[in-house]
């Protein structure tokens, strides 16, 4: 007599995964946060004026503690900084009080004006006067942070090494758990491990613009956030 053919043992039924929320881990969360994030600002990019790499690196480290629509107005226009010195000799060849009269609308403009003219000597010096297109070169120059290498070589050369981590970036960073850090060099480092490296660049501006228009320092609008249910702080219960 035989045997009915019972067929193979059925396969275990995967476990269901479970619904993100606020308590998930930052690594679960995060693929979902970036993509809801992107969507909100598809346009995302950098808000500072320029048209060469010179004046990306003077515009970047004029916005240190001044919005960029301010450094925009003092760096373009026919009577605009960026009119007056086009070249790093241009900004060695005026008293550094000149310079520092022509910037002080943008905060700080001692520290500044230093470091554009420590930066503009090592430029004429070392680099022919040419900004460097590698993040080890660029550190070198007076005045240039991790950060403002990001986003010069970024948006210069299209050179990504990292995440530029201004202080919308750190907010955003630590409101969603991505970190614990408050060194922008650490905080870097964690986003790194949670954004994938084809979308360190564009993503930036994204959680720049999200930490501008929502999650802002003084009262975050988490009612009008788009990832306020996958958001440990967020204000919305």
């Amino acid at each position: 007599m035989a045997v009915a053919d019972r067929g193979e043992p059925a396969a275990p039924k995967p476990a269901a995964e479970k619904p993100l929320t606020r308590k998930s881990p930052a690594r679960q969360r995060a693929p979902e946060i970036i993509r809801q994030l992107s969507e909100a600002y598809p346009d995302a990019h950098v808000a500072l004026r320029f048209s060469n790499p010179l004046e990306m690196l003077v515009a970047t480290i004029l916005s240190a503690q001044c919005t960029d629509e301010r450094v925009n107005m003092v760096t373009q226009g026919p009577e605009g900084l960026f009119a007056k010195y086009r070249t790093p000799e241009d900004y060695l060849a005026v008293p550094e009080s000149e310079l520092a009269e022509d910037i002080h609308p943008t905060g700080f403009f001692n520290n500044k004006t230093k470091s554009i003219r420590g930066a503009s000597r090592l430029l004429v010096e070392e680099f022919d006067g040419r900004i460097p297109d590698t993040m080890e070169d660029i550190l070198k120059l007076p005045g240039v942070a991790r950060k403002t290498g990001n986003i010069v070589l970024g948006n210069s050369y299209g050179v990504v090494v990292g995440i530029a981590v201004d202080t919308h970036v750190r907010r955003v960073a630590q409101r969603l758990r991505f970190t614990k850090q408050e060194d922008p060099d650490k905080i870097e480092r964690d986003l790194m491990k949670l954004v994938p490296p084809e979308r360190w660049f564009d993503f930036t501006y994204v959680l720049i613009d999200h930490g501008r228009q929502i999650c802002q320092a003084k009262r975050p609008r988490c009612e009008e956030c788009p990832v306020s249910d996958l958001c440990p702080s967020s204000l919305v219960r």
